[in-house]
């Protein structure tokens, strides 16, 4: 049965290049057309191929339904946050997870720091996204037009010094954001606060959500914390390959 039910999984990464008879089904899995037929027929029944009038099969609608359903149920906090209070216990310092809904940018979770001094943002809050390096990741990621236009109608409040003054030097952040896969605050919203970035990739390759180590700088300097980021983007990359279903969900340990 085993044999069976991989044979029938195979044919589905086939279709996917394109539709394909019967024949070419049968010589890819090494079987007889008899066989081949059998399982076609049974993908068919459920939705998975589709039989076109050319006698081809190509994948099926239901497919494309159930991928759809999976990716709206999947819980990008829940898969994520193992590994964010893993990585907070490895570094010490706050966590943070944000994801980019109706304009604005917002912390949906967050691990505090060890140490006394504590970090005001909290969880369902909008980050200052002209500053903020969760922000830049998540609007690095959108296509060039919406980027402009989001940049245009967004203020530029001088929150430090270090802030971003207005749409053309953000627009040049983005760039220089998306380029590196990485962003970085450095005292741009809060002068004492420092906190590195990494994404959060979907199956599709684009940025679901991004992640953040916060420190300020009594606990570490800008220079230090910024040795952090092969960690960051390691514990991005193993949430996107969970989140995507290019990896499976392993346990988090040291």
């Amino acid at each position: 049965m085993s044999q069976t039910v991989d044979r029938a999984l195979s044919i589905l990464p086939l279709l996917a290049e394109g539709p394909a008879d019967l024949g070419q089904v049968a010589d890819r899995l090494g079987v007889h057309k008899s066989t081949a037929l059998r399982l076609l027929r049974t993908l068919n029944e459920h939705g998975l191929v589709y039989r076109q009038s050319d006698q081809r099969y190509r994948l099926g609608a239901r497919l494309f339904a159930l991928a759809q359903e999976a990716m709206e149920n999947l819980d990008i906090r829940e898969i994520a946050h193992p590994h964010l209070v893993h990585l907070n216990e490895t570094c010490g310092h706050t966590v943070h997870l944000a994801v980019y809904e109706e304009d604005e940018v917002l912390y949906i979770d967050k691990v505090d720091s060890r140490y006394p001094v504590r970090m005001y943002s909290r969880i369902g809050k909008p980050v200052a996204i002209t500053v903020a390096a969760v922000a830049k990741l998540l609007l690095a990621d959108l296509p060039e037009a919406e980027r402009r236009a989001v940049a245009d109608k967004l203020d530029y409040p001088m929150y430090t010094p270090r802030s971003t003054p207005n749409a053309p030097a953000f627009l040049r952040e983005l760039e220089k954001v998306r380029a590196q896969g990485w962003a970085t605050d450095l005292g741009g919203h809060e002068e004492s606060i420092n906190c590195v970035a990494a994404p959060v990739r979907g199956a599709d390759g684009r940025v679901a959500a991004a992640m953040s180590v916060s420190a300020p700088n009594v606990v570490v300097t800008a220079d230090e914390l910024l040795t952090l980021l092969p960690l960051v983007r390691r514990t991005a990359d193993a949430i996107s390959g969970e989140y995507s279903g290019r990896t499976p969900a392993k346990e988090v340990t040291s």
